[in-house]
């Protein structure tokens, strides 16, 4: 197959950035999308015109959330519940031109190229999504019983990988689907329960400090999460939310 890129190219945080043309022969479609943008790197590494182009990934196995571009306008590309790094050439056809962007949302400030910070997730994390419960070892089975059906609402909000295609989708650049997957995880088990409050208040409050926009209910999260996270995990997050403020008194509800 050959390809045409267009790939934004920026050389720090404070310099102007551009789409840039390349091609590209021979390429399998057997390819991972990564492996097509290694192999890229690998001509540029030996004409020595330019420097390789920076991109995040760490697995390749679409499980720890470090990969993210924005391929032809989707985060992650065109396949659905798929992340970048799942994401094979065969997706595409030979000749194609292929536009490749960085995340787009204040709250993610590109760093170089393709690569943009994505801490403000790690922040609101730190503001109160962690369980104060030793979970150190399993327990006795059934020691805590908890309904399948809760069960698998917290486990289904857990496959969230804080990967940031959901703000990166939102015309907002709303938080709302990673904040109510990390939330919800929680709310749904008792082991969750004693920093409910606290971690509603905090983490809202963490992500509107970030600068992260507010959600409008257009669902395009949804529709780009390569876990399929679904954004009932919001109207969770919201009761919560809700549920704290009116518990504490809290006049920002």
């Amino acid at each position: 197959m050959r390809m045409k890129l267009r790939i934004w190219r920026q050389k720090g945080p404070d310099s102007p950035g551009a789409l840039h043309d390349y091609e590209l022969d021979n390429v399998s479609s057997h390819m991972s999308f990564l492996e097509m943008l290694d192999v890229l790197n690998e001509k540029l590494i030996k004409e020595g015109k330019e420097e390789p182009i920076e991109y995040d990934y760490d697995c390749r196995e679409g499980i720890c959330g470090t990969c993210g571009v924005v391929v032809d306008g989707v985060p992650h590309g065109p396949a659905r519940r798929t992340a970048t790094c799942q994401l094979h050439m065969r997706t595409f056809r030979d000749g194609d031109t292929i536009t490749i962007e960085p995340w787009r949302s204040e709250a993610f400030p590109v760093i170089k190229d393709l690569v943009v910070d994505r801490s403000a997730f790690d922040r609101i994390i730190q503001a109160g999504g962690y369980v104060g419960v030793n979970t150190g070892c399993a327990q006795d089975a059934n020691s805590i019983p908890i309904g399948k059906e809760e069960a698998d609402k917290s486990f289904f909000a857990a496959a969230c990988i804080g990967c940031g295609a959901c703000v990166a989708a939102c015309p907002n650049a709303s938080a709302a689907l990673f904040v109510g997957a990390k939330i919800a995880q929680y709310a749904h088990l008792p082991q969750g329960k004693p920093e409910a409050t606290r971690r509603a208040l905090r983490m809202i409050e963490q992500m509107d400090a970030e600068g992260f926009g507010n959600c409008s209910n257009h669902g395009e999260c949804e529709a780009v999460c390569p876990k399929g996270i679904s954004i009932e995990n919001i109207a969770t997050m919201r009761r919560e939310y809700l549920k704290a403020a009116l518990k504490t008194g809290s006049a920002t509800i």
